[in-house]
Formats: structure tokens, C-alpha cells, sequence
């Protein structure tokens, strides 16, 4: 990741002099690592870009009718960065190092001992290999598990499908959404040069305007912000837990001995079936990075901030919901008094029954 960063990217730190890398002068990046179902570590990542307009800026541009030729440039530089379909095999058969082996596991083409009139060929070859192989999507029973509808229908949770074809890019008018052109519904987008280099699979998307801009930031702020717990804070918490639980006490009863077993059966539950893979435990051991980001940033407490915005500037729909609770509350507060009230009611008489013969003067009672 360091690599890509310095050397496709092109960002030598904030501060410095920012080049010109891969998807032009990046400003700003953050990523986090995270391993997926089978152990394998990989890279979310948010890149800005110098000079780059937010989505409402991007949308207004595309909307407005004399700026034609920014919603050409822009569909071009999209065209350019992103590939959405598998590129052709060269026409001249040739032969290229490894074409027998997994793309993935060989370093491709050797630039330095490749003579010039060979190289474009073998370099197209390779790239059709390694795309064919790394950004074909096979659908598996993981695309349908957030499916609820009928199975006849179902739609794949990562919206890849051989219908999604689209064969020129576009903005829409109204929206000002962008689709790009795709030939191949089956493919994850990629860049070409980062594909070459890093070779393995990959997926890039471009955060503009419109809806899918919206479900594209939640979906990777969504990864960015997921934090799994650390195994060594969960070891450490487990060692003082059991450090406590195991403390001699003459004075404890049974009870108390059985709370702290069970508590002892709870930590040691919880590390057991926290599942880590050989590369995360590799990963830890060698002190690799599990998140790279170009600058420092503050903390922010969600749930603070968002109780303060609500008292600066109070949304209707949750004042209308926080009204509907207070109501639905004092009701079931109301009946319970109703109900603690006749209880009382009921106490009290019995306990002026049964205090009757005691009292020498009725009036008392009645006092």
C-alpha cells in the first residue's frame, strides 16, 4: 500500500509539492484494512483529488445548459481512468512469460528485456488476462444473502448482471446522475495501470452526483468507520478480568464464586469465537499499518454531536417522533399510576379492616 501510494498516486506528504499521479494530483487520501470472509487483507480507500468539485457542485455544472463542454471532459477523464469491460486480445498471437500461470502470481511483462515492437502486444495480452481473471464477477450464494424477494427475481447484492450494459456514457438531465459506458454487466471497474501493477482485484468507483453517490459514500464510510476488536485490547482485558476473578476472597459465598466463574466462561467465550486469520495475526505481529491517511484528524463523538445539532436546529421529523414516544410514555405512565392507586386504595382498606377491632375508639378510625 505504501507503494501505491508513492509511486501510483504520486503523494509524497502533505506539505510537499504534489505531483501528478495515476487519477491525477491527489490532495487527500484515507484507507483502512480490513479482512474478508476467507482472511484475505484488502484496502478501502478514499482519494480526493486537486481542485475537485463536491457532487452538488458537479451536479449544478452538469444541469446548467451552456457548460456542455464540462460534462464532456469530464465523461472523457472517466473514460479514460475507469475500465468497465475486458479489454481485447490482441490480434498478433504471441506468446508472453507465465500466460500458463495465475496472472496474479507473476510479475507480467519485463519492460527492460522486451524489444519496442513487442511490448505494446504482450503488455495488451497480459492486461486481457489479468483483467479476465481478477474483475470477472461469478455470482456465489454470498450475492443473494440480503435478498428477500421471490428467488425467480433475485438481483445480486453488488449489482453486477450480464443486463447491465449500457453502451455509451451519459448524465442525466434531470438528476444529473452519471453512468458510464459499459459493455460487460459482469465486470468490477478498474483502472488499467493499477491493475497491471498491483495485479489482483480491484474496484473503482467515481463519487459525483446523484443517488449513487449518496449509497457509494455510505457503503465506504460504512467499511472505513466498521472497527473490529483488537485482540491484544481483548487479551489484555481478559488477562485483568481473570486476574480479579481469580483473587481469594474468605469472605465470598457460593453466589459470588459462581457470578465470578460465569464471568470467567463470558471472557473466555467472547476471544474464542472472534475469529482472526493468518494474515491478520501476520499482519499484527510484523506492527503492519491497518489504516494509511494523509493527514490527522479530530475525533468525533457521533452521538454527542448529533444531540447538539438537534438542539440548534431541531428536525421535524424527529421532534414528530420524540412527541409521539413522550406520549405513547405518559400513557403507559398514566395507566401505571391508575393501577398503583386502586392497589393502594385496596392496601389501605385492607389495613383500616384489619386494625378495627384493634382501636378502643371508633372516631380514631375514622380520624
Amino acid at each position: 500500500m505504501k507503494a501505491f501510494i508513492k509511486c501510483l498516486l504520486q503523494f509524497e506528504g502533505k506539505g510537499t509539492d504534489l505531483c501528478k499521479g495515476i487519477l491525477g494530483t491527489v490532495s487527500a487520501y484515507y484507507g483502512c484494512v480490513e479482512a474478508q470472509g476467507r482472511g484475505t487483507l484488502h484496502c478501502h480507500m478514499l482519494i480526493w483529488l486537486e481542485g475537485g468539485l463536491n457532487p452538488n457542485e458537479i451536479k449544478d455544472r452538469i444541469l446548467q445548459n451552456g457548460e456542455q463542454s464540462f460534462k464532456e471532459r469530464l465523461l472523457q477523464y472517466l473514460e479514460d481512468t475507469i475500465s468497465t469491460c475486458i479489454p481485447e486480445l490482441p490480434e498478433v498471437d504471441i506468446t508472453i512469460p507465465n500466460q500458463n500461470s495465475h496472472p496474479c502470481a507473476t510479475r507480467g511483462v519485463n519492460f527492460l528485456d522486451t524489444e519496442d515492437d513487442l511490448l505494446r502486444t504482450m503488455c495488451e495480452k497480459d492486461l486481457h488476462l489479468l483483467a479476465k481473471k481478477c474483475q470477472t464477477h461469478r455470482h456465489s450464494n454470498t450475492c443473494w444473502k440480503y435478498w428477500k424477494g421471490p428467488l425467480e427475481s433475485k438481483e445480486c447484492h453488488f449489482d453486477l448482471d450480464k443486463k447491465n450494459v449500457h453502451p455509451i456514457s451519459f448524465a442525466d438531465p434531470d438528476t444529473g446522475e452519471i453512468t458510464l459506458k459499459c459493455l460487460d454487466g459482469l465486470v468490477n471497474h478498474f483502472n488499467a495501470s493499477i491493475l497491471e501493477a498491483m495485479r489482483c482485484n480491484m474496484d473503482i468507483k467515481f463519487i459525483g452526483s446523484g443517488p449513487a453517490a449518496k449509497a457509494i459514500m455510505y457503503y465506504i464510510t460504512n467499511y472505513i468507520t466498521k472497527s473490529n476488536l483488537k485482540t491484544h485490547v481483548a487479551l489484555a482485558a481478559m488477562e485483568t478480568a481473570v486476574h480479579k476473578l481469580e483473587a481469594y476472597d474468605p469472605n465470598e459465598d457460593d453466589c459470588m464464586l459462581r457470578a465470578k466463574k460465569m464471568l470467567q466462561k463470558c471472557a473466555h467465550s467472547m476471544i474464542s469465537h472472534q475469529e482472526l486469520s493468518a494474515q491478520q495475526v501476520c499482519s499484527y505481529l510484523m506492527d503492519f499499518e491497518d489504516h494509511f491517511t494523509s493527514h490527522e484528524y479530530r475525533r468525533l463523538y457521533w452521538t454527542n454531536f448529533e444531540s447538539f445539532i438537534e438542539k440548534c436546529n431541531p428536525s421535524p421529523e424527529c421532534s414528530k417522533k420524540n412527541k409521539k414516544t413522550r406520549s405513547e410514555n405518559t400513557g403507559n405512565e398514566k395507566t401505571h399510576r391508575d393501577e398503583i392507586d386502586e392497589e393502594d386504595e385496596l392496601t389501605n382498606d385492607i389495613i383500616l379492616e384489619d386494625n378495627a377491632d384493634d382501636l378502643e375508639d371508633p372516631e380514631e378510625m375514622e380520624v
